[in-house]
């Protein structure tokens, strides 16, 4: 039995799974990433845990290990100056996997490894352009066209999260302002919530305190909260622009939500859609599906990092 190796490399946890060709995932688990401070040290570990199940798996053969992390470089199979790791300038994580498995290794971003997975196990099996955006504390894209992600000529394209919306806007953790993840992403969400608190005066039974999260915003929508529906209003016409001018790009057949925002369901999906649409150029009009990813969350990030593993073989 053919089976990859699946990683995702985030902030605060790193899971890793076993998984086949059809997506399913024999093996998993996760390991505290801030509790390895280096990269050499993380590797280690992982691959500690890898081996071990792996022994403990019968009639096996495994073919590759796919990574998605922040900043990772498909090229290089590096992690470069990742804002949400604690890892410093540019690191050979190809090379650091290399010393433990005799395998072929790939590494991308979370981003277009969730891009991968959706073509290899998801909305999006079958289709060669689409584009799928992950919403989570920020934003994160991956564009595929003509069947390939693309890359660009650095291995950095696709950054719609980091397009500048408001010259004027909000701060941006990148260092610049008014890029789309500040507005549309979980955390984006809060600061749009706190923005209208102290501005307007809609009924609302939000407060601007510790428990003002975007699950808690979330749930304060579905009851109605005007407030609340006013922030998702915001963040979906922030979106539906976006999104209209990305398509103007690379003319999607299909675009793909994925992450804890898009878990709203049709809070932000609706309107998203009718401000997409609106936006639109007229050639574009009714084209292009606008739709929540079908893949679990809880698995979503394995199963596209293994996917790097399968589509190259």
């Amino acid at each position: 039995m053919q089976i990859a190796v699946g990683i995702d490399i985030g902030g605060t946890n790193t899971k890793w799974g076993l998984v086949t060709n059809k997506g399913d995932i024999l093996k998993e688990g996760v390991i505290s990433t801030k509790a390895y401070p280096e990269a050499k040290q993380l590797v280690d570990a992982v691959a500690q845990n890898l081996q071990k199940a792996l022994d403990e798996l019968d009639n096996h053969s495994l073919i590759g290990i796919g990574i998605g992390a922040p900043n990772g470089n498909y090229f290089n199979g590096t992690v470069e100056f990742a804002p949400n790791l604690s890892w410093e300038g540019i690191v050979p994580l190809q090379q650091l996997f290399e010393a433990h498995f005799d395998v072929p290794i790939w590494v991308t971003n979370d981003a277009n490894a969730a891009a991968m997975g959706e073509m290899q196990y998801g909305t999006a099996k079958g289709l060669r352009d689409f584009l799928v955006v992950t919403l989570g504390t920020g934003l994160g894209s991956g564009f595929v066209v003509d069947g390939k992600v693309a890359y660009g000529h650095d291995g950095f394209a696709g950054e719609l999260g980091h397009t500048i919306i408001d010259i004027q806007g909000r701060q941006c953790g990148c260092g610049r302002k008014g890029c789309l993840e500040t507005y549309v992403s979980a955390t984006g969400l809060v600061r749009t919530v706190q923005q209208l608190l102290q501005e307007n005066q809609l009924p609302s039974t939000l407060e601007d305190n510790a428990l003002l999260t975007a699950k808690r915003i979330g749930e304060a929508a579905h009851t109605g909260d005007e407030l609340a529906l006013a922030a998702f209003d915001l963040t979906a016409q922030k979106l539906g622009l976006a999104l209209a001018n990305a398509v103007a790009i690379t003319s999607p057949k299909m675009i793909i939500l994925f992450g804890g925002l898009a878990q709203s369901g049709d809070l932000l999906l609706l309107p998203t859609r009718q401000y997409f649409e609106d936006f639109l150029l007229n050639i574009f009009k009714n084209k292009v599906q606008l739709v929540n990813s079908i893949i679990p969350a809880h698995y979503a990030a394995i199963l596209g990092a293994s996917a790097l593993v399968w589509n190259a073989t």
